[in-house]
């Protein structure tokens, strides 16, 4: 997966690490072989620096000193990229290096790269950083100047509503592309690993998702549930379930069923109240329990006389 590989050292480095820190570059991240923005050994600049060095230039020099900053050395790094994987469930994935340069023991699949990124672009630093066009890298003193990084990744120019991701090459992986766009609220992640092409083949992938599946409100929070309460000061109490969004096919469409529990006061929040099952096709899509989000007394003696009475 050469390059794109920087999509996993990346989101490590950005929850690992306040990015706004100054860091001494490592040794071991000077004289990295392949893309580089040439890093002197104890120049200072902050972990963001390095983070636009990596995805925009893709320096591999950026990775190693990212690597070795986060966790002490590229190996003990590697370790948390496999482990980050595979709570990803990306299972057909090895890291041996932070930065895609050949390993043997180093690849990964179109659908795992796919499922990492997608985890990614929810953290708001690595989606700012894969959009953006250019950044500067202010003079640090080393001899080098300031740095002006330009993204390699075409396709934020190419393609409307492109936001990301990372492009990559070597001779043996070939040519690598994680392209990302959003459309009408829908984010849509296209792979291609060892295609010549993979520029107009991305578009291809992307046109046909925005062409196809439309993001669909199934499921909204208005309003909440009514949940019976007995024994209680009210005869029912709210549960409210999330807004639930999800790409339908032209045509498709989607079922939400909601069972609720008969609930014995005294009743809090956050209790839980019931399951929402949304299929499609018969075909269970999601599950998520129901909490109430207001409580209830129990019935004391006066609540009681007072009854009677009325």
């Amino acid at each position: 997966m050469a390059s794109t590989t920087k999509i996993m050292t990346a989101i490590i480095a950005i929850e690992k690490n306040d990015i706004t820190k100054k860091v001494k570059i490592p040794r071991e991240a000077v004289g990295v072989e392949g893309s580089s923005i040439y890093l002197k050994e104890n120049e200072e600049m902050t972990v963001e620096d390095l983070l636009y060095g990596l995805m925009l230039m893709s320096g591999n020099d950026s990775a190693t000193a990212l690597a070795v900053l986060s966790a002490g050395s590229v190996e003990k790094f590697a370790e948390l990229m496999n482990k980050k994987a595979n709570d990803l469930g990306a299972y057909n994935t090895q890291f041996a290096n932070p930065h895609g340069l050949h390993h043997p023991n180093h690849y990964t699949s179109a659908y795992d790269l796919a499922l990492i990124t997608s985890y990614a672009l929810n953290n708001p630093t690595f989606k700012k950083i894969v959009s953006s066009a250019k950044y500067t890298v202010k003079d640090t003193g080393s001899g080098v100047g300031a740095r002006y990084l330009h993204n390699k990744n075409k396709m934020l120019s190419m393609y409307n509503g492109a936001d990301g991701v990372k492009t990559g090459y070597t001779k043996v992986s070939g040519r690598c592309l994680v392209s990302s766009a959003k459309r009408d609220g829908m984010q849509v992640v296209a792979v291609v690993l060892n295609h010549p092409d993979m520029w107009n083949d991305s578009i291809g992938l992307l046109n046909r998702s925005f062409e196809n599946f439309k993001l669909t409100k199934i499921l909204s929070a208005d309003g909440g549930v009514s949940v019976p309460v007995s024994d209680g000061t009210k005869n029912s109490v709210k549960a409210a379930p999330r807004d639930f969004y999800y790409p339908l096919r032209n045509g498709e469409k989607a079922t939400c069923k909601i069972e609720t529990k008969k609930l014995k006061a005294p009743v809090k929040t956050g209790e839980i109240a019931g399951k929402i099952e949304i299929s499609i096709d018969n075909r269970l899509l999601f599950e998520e329990k129901l909490y109430t989000i207001d409580s209830v007394k129990e019935k004391g003696m006066l609540d009681y006389f007072k009854e009677l009475f009325d």
